[in-house]
């Protein structure tokens, strides 16, 4: 049944399917909408990306904004309908191909255009969109997202944009769907003096226009939709350069004046960064693009190569440490967290936003693997484990496919608990850091699914973890370890798992270690009755004692 309903979903798009329990514990009830969003359609299927060139003029008074975007393709097959995605309140003036005007059909968010030529597979075509309007604000950025309209300290408009989940058609036209990213694009945003706009990639040129200026940026590398971005303001700009594992990697940073000096110093944990998570993941992804930082109105956000930033140049998570262990005030959450993802989300990145604990769970793990590099093992450790007073068990971490839904927010330290607690199975770190750099390495620049990084896992450690990840991604149950002692003898099994759950853990007796291999059933050990049990507290179970029979 839960296969039925997922093709349905993918091919049917039909109203009304169930799926899991949303947050309210209740089952979440889906429309044609969420499906022709979330869902690879017809529409979509038969043209790849090739290419997207946005041109756009931002007016910050008026909160509006008005453009072009130029959609490259190749055809795959033929057809006479195109999907294109932009969000209401914004609207599709026009779309033509070849200097020809095309006709095109609404369906709230989703926009149908009717080509005339034909669409021979293997050809490079391309339609340009040309759309206006005031696009939907950010209530509550990154979370709730769209643009979010402010000012500085002097009055200057101060804008940027953030849309993962709410889609990037929030803002532009595009194909709104997570498994296709286009091999390169090129972003030129029209503002008035004295603001510059910073997005992705290079700065190439700078276009005076007496009153306002044109910025053109150029992403050389795919990229994925909510990856893209905008940011508005009189930025100050200075720079560095790294020399990393591929060369040397340039540095540039975008912030308010008035935080200038703050920022030359707090910025000064990006080569930190760097260090680490090359160690750990492999190069940085996006050498020809440079790393920037850009200063925003709201928290931060993980656009590709323009990492945004709103953290109060401080160490924490707005000042907060949320393992409460102390190790969470050594680094800046939003600077280590948000590059972490240009390995996990902007290299790799899921092709359906269900999968979306790819990207969370691994990255919410870098921040556990700064610290082992730059503290160590002991640090690391106490950080992870302190996070776990943050997941709730409210529902999986995968959500539903086809309907853009994501699973529940535990992907974020749940997920890193469930890798910290295989990074201990596999009891070999130059292993471990090997499966982590080869993720990187097998899957760059790809948008991958769940069973893809599984399978790969599997593979690589040597082990069958298809129970492990079914465990901790597709259930709310943490294994539960129940033991009693009897005699001289530890008895113990494993109760709330799924089936062919069997998964060691590390046992202290008299303070030395030593595996057990817990199961559904009951088995024993011989332990000293007068020994004292202690538990490594590295994988992620809950314990149980229980009277002896």
């Amino acid at each position: 049944m839960k296969l039925f309903l997922t093709l349905l979903a993918l091919f049917g798009l039909t109203a009304g399917l169930s799926a899991q329990l949303g947050a309210s514990g209740q089952p979440e009830t889906f429309t044609r909408q969420d499906s022709l969003r979330g869902s690879i359609t017809p529409e979509r299927a038969w043209w790849d990306l090739n290419y997207y060139s946005l041109d756009l003029r931002v007016n910050p008074e008026e909160k509006s904004l008005s453009g072009t975007n130029t959609i490259r393709y190749r055809v795959l097959e033929p057809a006479t309908r195109m999907q294109i995605d932009l969000q209401q309140p914004l609207q599709i003036d026009s779309v033509w191909q070849d200097g020809q005007r095309l006709d095109v059909t609404s369906e709230g968010n989703a926009h149908f255009v009717h080509l005339r030529k034909i669409q021979r597979p293997g050809a490079f075509e391309a339609v340009h969109v040309a759309y206006s309007g005031k696009p939907r604000e950010a209530v509550r950025a990154p979370w709730d997202g769209g643009f979010s309209w402010d000012t500085d300290s002097r009055g200057q408009p101060f804008a940027a944009t953030s849309c993962q989940g709410l889609g990037a058609s929030a803002w532009w036209p595009n194909k709104d769907h997570m498994y296709d990213e286009p091999d390169s694009m090129a972003i030129a945003v029209r503002i008035p003096k004295p603001l510059m706009n910073v997005s992705n990639g290079r700065l190439r040129q700078v276009t005076d226009h007496g009153d306002s200026r044109t910025y053109h940026w150029f992403v050389s590398n795919p990229i994925n939709n909510y990856g893209v971005n905008v940011n508005i303001a009189d930025y100050a700009h200075f720079g560095d350069t790294y020399a990393g594992e591929n060369g040397d990697l340039d540095l540039d940073y975008y912030v308010l004046p008035e935080n200038l000096e703050k920022a030359k110093n707090q910025f000064g944990q990006v080569p930190l960064m760097l260090e680490a998570f090359e160690h750990w993941f492999g190069p940085y992804p996006f050498y020809e693009d440079s790393f920037k930082l850009v200063e925003v109105p709201y928290l931060g956000m993980e656009h590709q190569s323009s990492v945004t930033y709103g953290n109060g140049y401080s160490n924490g998570y707005l000042g907060r440490d949320l393992s409460g262990t102390g190790w969470g005030l050594k680094f800046d959450f939003i600077i280590i967290h948000e590059a972490g993802h240009e390995w996990f989300a902007n290299n790799i990145t899921y092709r359906d936003i269900a999968d979306m604990w790819i990207h969370e769970g691994f990255t919410a793990y870098s921040e556990n693997l700064y610290l082992d590099y730059h503290f160590g093992t002991e640090a690391a450790a106490a950080y992870v484990i302190g996070t776990r007073r943050n997941i709730k068990n409210d529902r999986p971490l995968i959500g539903t496919y086809g309907v853009n839904r994501e699973g529940s927010p535990d992907m974020y330290y749940k997920g890193a608990n469930m890798l910290h607690t295989l990074r201990q199975l596999v009891e070999d770190d130059a292993l471990w850091r090997s499966v982590l750099r080869g993720l990187n390495a097998e899957f760059r620049h790809q948008t991958v699914t769940t069973a893809q990084v599984e399978h790969y896992m599997s593979e690589r450690t040597g082990k069958n973890l298809s129970a492990f990840f079914d465990q901790y991604l597709r259930t709310t149950m943490i294994p539960t370890l129940e033991y009693r002692r009897v005699g001289d003898r530890l008895e113990f099994r494993y109760t709330e798992i799924v089936d062919g759950f069997d998964m060691p853990i590390r046992i202290l007796a008299n303070g030395e270690p030593r595996w057990i291999f817990p199961e559904a059933d009951w088995k024993s050990e011989p332990l000293k009755a007068d020994a004292v049990l202690g538990f490594d507290a590295n994988f992620y179970i809950h314990k149980k004692p229980v009277p002896a029979p």
